[in-house]
């Protein structure tokens, strides 16, 4: 889940269109990951297990899953904004995107119109199509913003959900200077490329396969 990937989606219409801005976005990333051999390094390599595990395990799984979209358990205001920071920089969407949109899929799961990333859609379309081919009702703001109400009403909420996508250049410069393009290769493009077809293969092959009661 990916300014929110939604506000750099074209809006035409009931039927959705393939966002170009997207694809080339996706893409990109893409291929400066397959750049990643050309600068390896084993501290680059310790560094992207690491951000792939405090990034998706810290910030996706258990802040904008567990903590924003379930509510499952409590902590200090402080800490529940600095988890959110962590799962912003996984560059998946802004929280009240991701949290709006896994809210709409646990209320009609699997339902083929209502659920964003449905698999009866097919593999594809719950893995990476779903954000190809924007719907307006799941990537427009004011639509699912009123699935995370309690996090649209915070201020620093509404200024990550616009601006997670820019934090990806401080970070970058960071890496940089402690590491140079090998911290830059593995611990952005490779890091995100790979984090994101682990959190897909949950919308997509998980939810195609397996025992279900």
């Amino acid at each position: 889940m990916t300014a929110n990937f939604g506000a750099i989606a074209p809006e035409r219409g009931n039927s959705p269109q393939l966002s170009w801005t997207n694809v080339v976005f996706f893409a990109t990333f893409h291929a400066l990951a397959l750049l990643a051999p050309w600068f390896f390094s084993w501290p680059a390599l310790g560094l992207l297990v690491f951000l792939h595990w405090l990034f998706g395990s810290i910030g996706i799984c258990l802040g904008y899953h567990r903590l924003l979209s379930h509510k499952s358990f409590q902590v200090p205001k402080w800490l529940e904004y600095a988890i959110a920071l962590i799962g912003a920089l996984a560059l998946q969407g802004g929280p009240i995107f991701w949290v709006g949109g896994h809210r709409q899929h646990h209320a009609h799961t699997e339902d083929i119109n209502l659920d964003p990333y449905s698999a009866q859609r097919g593999f594809w379309w719950s893995h990476i199509l779903w954000i190809f081919y924007p719907r307006p009702e799941f990537f427009d703001y004011d639509t699912y913003k009123k699935y995370a109400p309690d996090l649209a009403r915070q201020p620093f909420y509404c200024w990550l959900d616009r601006y997670f996508l820019l934090l990806q250049i401080p970070f970058g410069l960071l890496l940089y200077a402690l590491g140079g393009w090998s911290f830059v290769f593995y611990g952005v493009f490779l890091r995100c490329v790979l984090l994101w077809h682990s959190t897909w293969f949950v919308n997509s092959a998980s939810h195609l396969w397996g025992y279900r009661t």
